[in-house]
């Protein structure tokens, strides 16, 4: 059995230590390192600098790029103080005329131009632009008003101080919603929509003597002076069902009228017909001779033809028959008709029902009396009524 192999012992021998020990055991990294003398506290690490990293690199820049940087970070400032102004000007602006046009809400107001330091050192704004939402003008609200102001001279004492402005020249459009003008127009149901070439439809149901009678007219829409619009209604109608047609006014083709359904239903029932025959204002206006109601009285062919014939069909159509129910009140309630509607028909009159679906309105006064503000053109659209306007020399705050 192999024994294992024994280490050698060194000999201690003191005088093999200084030739044999320095010869047979050269220095290593460990007697270096226990060598070495300890580090002075002052050189102690620490993290490194990296301000005075970026100090030494911007001093490494030209002086070119230094005043390019140094231009852009006042740019920059300029810019944002630019901006606080704007939104400062556009805040005092607002609600000054929010307090002298007497509004519910303060409009909304955009300073064009940049930078407006210089404009408002030059106390003048090259243009100005406001939206005012619901101004209330006579009968109707203006859903929209909108102007563009051009060369605004600001008036005040100071730099900052902005106490008012006068306008030179304005444009703007004013926009009447026909979904506004449905809701606020009476208490009739009626819609209003465009129809082109200014003219506007009314129709739906309007309430006469408990009775919702259906109602359409047409509205043309014109210039009302300078500051207003009228509306020209026409056509104007009132359906009871399916029996007559009232229109009120004093015409040929005004008051109560039957139908061609109506005059159809009553000259195919035998009685009704005779009823009709037997009324000497009826036979007269329908022009038919004394003969031929004698005959229709005792043959029902005869009555069949002469109430069946396109003439007395047209004749019965075209009489008025207000005058002939106020003498014969039976006549209506044989007809279906309501006698009471007679009443409210009557009292309806065609200004009346005219102005029930009116879509005039005049602008606002203008506060001071300065300036002044025209409607140039008026346009009917599929959403509502657009009117353009023009103006000058118009005033807000201290300048009124």
């Amino acid at each position: 059995m192999r024994t294992p192999h024994r280490m050698e012992q060194i000999p201690n021998d003191p005088s093999l230590s200084g030739s044999w020990q320095e010869n047979q055991w050269p220095d290593g990294p460990l007697d270096d390192f226990l060598r070495e003398e300890p580090d002075d506290p002052d050189d102690a690490w620490s993290p490194p600098d990296h301000r005075s990293r970026g100090r030494r690199r911007f001093g490494s820049l030209s002086l070119a790029v230094k005043a390019v940087v140094a231009l852009l970070v006042l740019t920059a400032f300029l810019a944002l103080a630019d901006r606080w102004a704007v939104l400062y000007a556009e805040h005092r602006a607002g609600q000054q005329l929010k307090k002298e046009l007497k509004l519910t809400a303060a409009p909304e107001v955009e300073i064009e131009g940049f930078p407006f330091l210089t404009q408002l050192a030059d106390r003048r704004v090259d243009e100005l632009k406001v939206t005012v939402p619901d101004v209330a003008a006579d009968r109707v609200t203006l859903a929209k008003v909108q102007a563009t102001a051009q060369d605004v001279r600001i008036e005040g004492d100071g730099f900052t101080d902005i106490s008012g402005a006068t306008v030179d020249r304005m444009r703007g459009e004013v926009l009447l919603s026909f979904a506004d003008m449905n809701r606020e127009l009476g208490a009739s149901q009626v819609t209003f929509t465009g129809h082109g070439d200014n003219q506007v439809l009314a129709r739906g149901t309007l309430p006469v003597a408990g009775h919702d009678l259906k109602v359409r007219a047409d509205a043309r829409i014109q210039r009302l002076g300078a500051s207003g619009i009228s509306t020209d209604i026409d056509n104007m109608s009132l359906a009871i069902g399916d029996l007559a047609t009232y229109r009120p006014g004093t015409g040929a083709d005004q008051g109560l009228h039957l139908t061609r359904k109506s005059v159809a239903r009553i000259t195919a029932e035998t009685d009704k017909a005779r009823r009709l025959l037997a009324i000497p204002a009826i036979v007269h206006r329908a022009g038919v001779p004394d003969s031929a109601v004698r005959q229709a009285e005792h043959s029902d062919a005869k009555l069949s033809e002469l109430t069946g014939s396109p003439r007395f069909v047209k004749n019965l159509m075209g009489m008025n028959l207000i005058d002939i129910a106020i003498d014969h009140p039976w006549l209506l309630q044989k007809l279906g008709i309501d006698p009471s509607l007679l009443d409210g028909l009557t009292e309806l009159t065609r200004p009346e029902l005219a102005d029930r679906l009116s879509l005039a309105f005049r602008l606002p006064q203008l506060p001071g009396g300065h300036g002044y503000v025209r409607l140039r053109d008026v346009k009917v659209e599929k959403g509502g009524i657009r009117v353009d306007l023009s103006g000058a020399g118009l005033s807000v705050g201290g300048s009124t």
